[in-house]
């Protein structure tokens, strides 16, 4: 009985010194958490220069850096559908000092590839769904059409005799044109770029005949004549582009493409930091000037908690799992 008891007592004794470890481990991460950011901040866009995920991650990167007094940089490491940059941050100390701006491959990815070099859910902390944003069909001037029903008819006419560029597999850019040939049944050739800033160039430099590209990146060319605007991919009409309609009234109900941008931090980020970083992202967003700022751009502003972008991003996937299967596009 004796040997029981001190037994019982050294398990006591065991415990309770694991109790102080976990409450110290805790107070440190709270401690942590209350100084952060300390340091430089390094935003990873996944994705070339000049393109939607590059655009938004400089500007709220210098909200931020305003916002908390300390240095926010931004490193675009495109390639590869947003994988690369992806799966460079999943592999980051979980601190909260590298931060990834993700667009719509995050939930795209894992319908489209089979070995994924990181798990879509489990390697991240999700921050906040910061906005959405749909996607413009233009083509170029010498191309003889008018609307996407002309569109369609002049494909017909010219099996594979038309170039579309997309800022990669795993982009909504390629998966709203290969949706559209789906469902329009038509053929096209595909010419993949390392980003949108490299794809949406190769458009102004004709070197393409067609793509579907962010609003912003596009407006100004096709207000000039350079290139022209046949339909967005949202629901409704774009405010900014109120003439063009969507591909949905075009021929095509039901279809809409949005890109969705969201923040994440590699797994196992303490909450509390994870929390903060929300926070202050959807204060940011809620800014009047930063609201209109970002409308003017087309983007659909969201803001939202960790809780909630997990959610989000849960339906999307198997949203896109159940749309690209009946689309018969396939994991590659």
């Amino acid at each position: 009985m004796k040997g029981i008891k001190t037994i019982n007592m050294l398990a006591g004794m065991t415990l309770a010194a694991a109790s102080v470890s976990v409450l110290a481990a805790n107070a440190d991460v709270q401690k942590a958490a209350g100084k952060y950011p300390e340091k430089t901040i390094r935003i990873v866009a996944p994705s070339s220069p000049g393109g939607g995920i590059d655009v938004l991650a400089r500007f709220l990167g210098a909200k931020l850096a305003e916002s908390w007094g300390q240095s926010v940089v931004v490193e675009n490491r495109p390639g590869a559908g947003g994988i690369i940059g992806t799966s460079a941050v999943a592999q980051a100390a979980p601190d909260g000092y590298t931060v990834l701006l993700i667009a719509g491959g995050y939930t795209l990815n894992p319908s489209l590839y089979k070995n994924l070099p990181y798990d879509t859910m489990n390697d991240f902390e999700r921050v906040s769904l910061l906005a959405c944003a749909p996607n413009m069909l233009v083509v170029q001037e010498k191309i003889p059409v008018k609307s996407v029903k002309e569109l369609v008819a002049y494909a017909k006419a010219h099996p594979d005799g038309l170039t579309y560029g997309s800022s990669g597999i795993g982009t909504t850019s390629y998966l709203s044109a290969a949706l559209f040939k789906q469902k329009a049944g038509i053929q096209m050739v595909h010419v993949p770029y390392k980003g949108a800033g490299q794809s949406n160039k190769a458009m102004i430099a004709k070197e393409i005949d067609l793509i579907f590209s962010a609003p912003h990146e596009m407006i100004p060319y096709v207000r000039d004549g350079r290139v022209q605007a046949l339909a967005v991919t949202s629901a409704q009409r774009l405010p900014l582009v109120a003439d063009v309609p969507t591909v949905a009234e075009s021929g095509y109900p039901g279809f809409e493409v949005n890109t969705c941008y969201g923040v994440l931090l590699p797994a196992k980020t303490p909450r509390a930091i994870t929390e903060k970083l929300s926070a202050k992202l959807s204060e940011i967003l809620k800014q009047p000037q930063t609201r209109k700022q970002l409308e003017d751009l087309s983007f659909t502003l969201i803001g939202s908690t960790p809780d909630e972008f997990t959610d989000w991003a849960r339906k999307d996937m198997r949203r896109w799992s159940k749309e690209l299967a009946q689309a018969g596009i396939r994991p590659e």
